[in-house]
């Protein structure tokens, strides 16, 4: 069994004001990784209720505007003229139907992995869709019609149309693109390899610009208001916040160590990180700077404020778990045991 140690808060008198009202809680969707399935957790209750199965080491997530469709990426890459394993309880017909052609998806790899289309409602696979090698993660544009998976082996991103069910394109955008972030008219990715976020026009399918960022930057989040996006830093442990109407860098906020979750407050008034090595989570005060700090191991790792709630979901890289944080403390509420796995990237819909 895994040692658990919960620090104290530092910063004596500090307040932070990102508490949020009580009110109707949204279910949280959690790819799991090798456990080949999603958890589906009532948020209200701090419980998982439901798993969906028929995916294969999902670890991206999105789900589109309208909360119908849930699109997992997996980081399992296969040659592009074998086809993805059949999971369990799925006959050889709804198998075939399910998937759509690899002839396209490979990019010039010859590698490709499933990106498996989710009835929400109906909690089941209706679709997989091949594209060009292993997803790490995903996001769905504003209007509800393309997913986007990051590609770090292939250097760039690859657009599906969730119509059509096909990728209809693949964008370089830079050496190890990790985290892609949909916002009013523009797709952001950052790229682990140069130090950069890319701003893609989702139109025409061009990178605009490229945002000079911090060392490695990673995981990122968009402000409520669209007008700010935060990049964990995980080369440096720092997290930058980009203005995105100037297309710069205007604050960097020093967190330490190797940075991983990090999410914004949906009040935008307070950001949060995950730091693995030094097993804290920290939250900032955006508007005085003051910061609190809960120790929490083993590994914490994916991280997010939960809409509606007054609670910050953070799982454990070391362990199958999601940890329960009072988003305004960050004192413990509980422990969420995950049926196996690993908790990646997480949604939620109201």
């Amino acid at each position: 069994m895994k040692r658990f140690l919960f620090g104290v808060a530092v910063g004596c008198g500090i307040g932070l004001s990102a508490a949020l009202p009580a009110r109707a809680a949204p279910t949280v969707y959690v790819p799991l990784g090798h456990a080949n399935a999603v958890a589906v957790i009532d948020a209200a209750e701090d419980r998982v209720v439901d798993r969906i199965t028929g995916v294969h080491n999902a670890h991206g997530l999105a789900v589109t505007p309208d909360g119908s469709t849930l699109v997992a990426g997996s980081l399992l890459a296969r040659a592009g003229d074998r086809p993805p394993e059949r999971p369990a309880g799925v006959s050889e017909e709804e198998h075939a139907a399910h998937h759509g052609g690899a002839g396209a998806a490979s990019a010039g790899s010859g590698k490709v992995a499933s990106l498996y289309i989710i009835d929400r409602a109906g909690r089941a696979v209706v679709r997989t869709v091949d594209v060009p090698g292993a997803v790490h993660h995903t996001a769905v544009t504003a209007e509800g019609r393309y997913a986007v998976s990051t590609h770090p082996q292939g250097g760039g991103i690859s657009v599906v149309d969730l119509r059509r069910g096909e990728v209809v394109r693949f964008v370089a955008t830079g050496p190890t693109p990790n985290y892609p972030v949909a916002g009013p008219g523009a797709v952001y990715v950052s790229n682990a390899g140069n130090d950069t976020v890319s701003v893609l026009d989702p139109e025409r399918w061009i990178v605009r610009r490229n945002i000079v960022v911090g060392a490695k930057p990673e995981h990122m989040a968009l402000g409520p208001h669209g007008r700010t996006l935060y990049v964990a830093n995980v080369g440096d442990g720092t997290v930058s916040a980009i203005d995105l109407v100037q297309g710069a860098v205007v604050q960097t906020y020093q967190v330490g160590g190797q940075i991983h979750g990090v999410d914004v407050a949906p009040s935008g008034e307070v950001l949060y990180a995950s730091s693995k090595d030094r097993e804290k989570v920290t939250a900032i005060d955006l508007a005085t700077g003051e910061r609190r700090e809960r120790a929490l191991a083993p590994a914490p790792y994916h991280l997010m404020a939960v809409p509606g709630t007054g609670k910050v979901y953070v799982s454990s890289r070391a362990a199958p778990k999601v940890w329960v944080l009072d988003a305004k403390t960050l004192a413990r509420r509980g422990t969420l045991e995950m049926p196996g796995g690993v908790a990646h990237q997480m949604v939620t819909v109201p």
